[in-house]
């Protein structure tokens, strides 16, 4: 049974590096952010409206792997692709927050999209990482950084799924990830 697995935080937290890392030691695939190719193809002078498209684009993402763990082809199996696990690089938690901290409100489809979203593990990425600049980070202060991530762990506090704080350097991030992902294995 495919179990699917999250990596949440803020910005320059380190969440694409681990789904890479995560997907290579495990043999399987990864879903990209889908937010980073839509900012970087229709600019980042974004609106509240873009979000809730950014949310679809990001699903249909997450559903396409879905897809293509369950129904392995060929030349997966072949190559000895482990198709029982899939990472997943931010969800619509990670909307839903940008949404709420830049606009004070969140469409109710992101919110229902939360809801019905079944996943088996988040790993939510702490802010210990030095913040690495990019055209599309909006966000370089410790102190915006800090309230980000309290808003990512509440929601993880006011779910039900396990979930894990992933913190310390990038090989430390690994390994404290792959403590969390064998748990649930």
């Amino acid at each position: 049974m495919l179990k699917k697995i999250v990596i949440i935080g803020p910005e320059s937290t380190g969440k694409s590096t681990l789904c890479k890392q995560l997907a290579e030691h495990y043999a399987t695939t990864w879903v990209p952010e889908y937010a980073r190719g839509y900012l970087e193809t229709n600019g980042t002078n974004y609106k509240y409206e873009d979000l809730y498209k950014i949310a679809q684009g990001q699903i249909v993402g997450e559903d396409k792997a879905d897809v293509r763990c369950q129904r392995p082809d060929v030349n997966m199996v072949l190559s000895r692709v482990n198709n029982q696990l899939l990472f997943i690089d931010t969800d619509l938690y990670v909307i839903k927050v940008w949404s709420e901290f830049v606009f004070n409100k969140c469409d109710n489809r992101i919110l229902t999209g939360i809801a019905n979203r079944k996943y088996d593990l988040y790993l939510l990425c702490n802010i210990d990482l030095p913040w690495v600049k990019d055209t599309l980070r909006e966000y370089p202060d410790l102190r915006t950084r800090k309230k980000l991530f309290h808003y990512y762990k509440e929601a993880m506090i006011n779910q039900t799924l396990p979930w894990s704080i992933i913190s310390g350097s990038y090989e430390e991030r690994l390994m404290h990830a792959i403590t969390a992902v064998d748990k649930i294995l």
